[in-house]
């Protein structure tokens, strides 16, 4: 299985750190986020990664190079305009296409959270299901929620204070509903995906777009856009300061075990 790293943002919530150097390249317990990332991906067998990025492009390419790609075959998709999450994935279609014929899921992984996430059973289900994408959700709260029907499947968005919290009924909460669902459910997204390569052939997007966008889209046309319910696994956004800090201390716990250096 091959896998992209998503590490083009600027991250400018983690100012002063992201001045002068790359979001990929911030540390947490002595590790750099994308050799986290990287080291989750290599747990899981995936030994053949495309990383895209922008800030301070050079000096993940040379990181990287100093460190013989961890041992992986890594490629870079640079971006000289930032392309968002859909843009960005539309750029390297071509790593995914290498293997004429191949319908081998590949996974797409924010390189700012880390997890506990079984992406092997993540995996599964998603062959299991027929999926064309299958995202990695919790109930949990944030302002940008994804909403889920019964079956498990995307049918809208949700915006606003508590928009993650499970209740898609919410007052003073927008909604954008794109099929019926009788009771769907709001969901907060982890920045992990599982994704059939048919996914390239219907992306009708251009320039910058967000994926989840595009699986708005899709869901509306009766794509199957599924939700992997992460609930029972550890997971952190490493988005802002006080994240690395909370971090910084569960891995000291020993919250997410497994994640050596590679």
């Amino acid at each position: 299985m091959k896998a992209m790293i998503l590490a083009a943002g600027l991250g400018t919530r983690l100012r002063p750190l992201t001045d002068y150097r790359p979001k990929a390249l911030v540390t947490v317990a002595g590790r750099t986020l994308l050799e986290i990332a990287l080291g989750r991906l290599q747990s899981f067998d995936v030994n053949e990664v495309i990383v895209n990025t922008h800030h301070f492009a050079g000096m993940i390419a040379e990181y990287l190079a100093a460190h013989q790609n961890f041992g992986m075959r890594i490629e870079l998709s640079r971006e000289e305009v930032l392309l968002d999450t859909g843009g960005g994935l539309k750029k390297a279609a071509w790593f995914f296409s290498e293997d004429v014929g191949s319908n081998q899921p590949f996974i797409v992984h924010n390189v700012d959270v880390i997890s506990a996430i079984d992406l092997r059973r993540m995996a599964q289900f998603h062959l299991e299901h027929e999926a064309l994408a299958t995202l990695a959700v919790q109930q949990r709260q944030t302002s940008r929620a994804l909403l889920f029907d019964e079956a498990g499947q995307l049918c809208g968005r949700r915006s606003g204070p508590g928009a993650g919290t499970g209740d898609a009924n919410e007052k003073n909460l927008q909604a954008e509903l794109i099929r019926p669902a009788t009771a769907p459910q709001a969901l907060g997204f982890c920045g992990i995906h599982i994704i059939s390569p048919g996914l390239f052939a219907k992306m009708q997007e251009e320039g910058a777009f967000s994926i989840i966008s595009t699986y708005l889209r899709l869901a509306a046309q009766g794509e199957k856009i599924f939700a992997f319910r992460a609930d029972a696994y550890a997971w952190r956004d490493l988005g802002r300061h006080e994240d690395l800090d909370a971090a910084e201390r569960e891995f000291a716990r020993g919250i997410f075990p497994g994640i050596g250096r590679l």
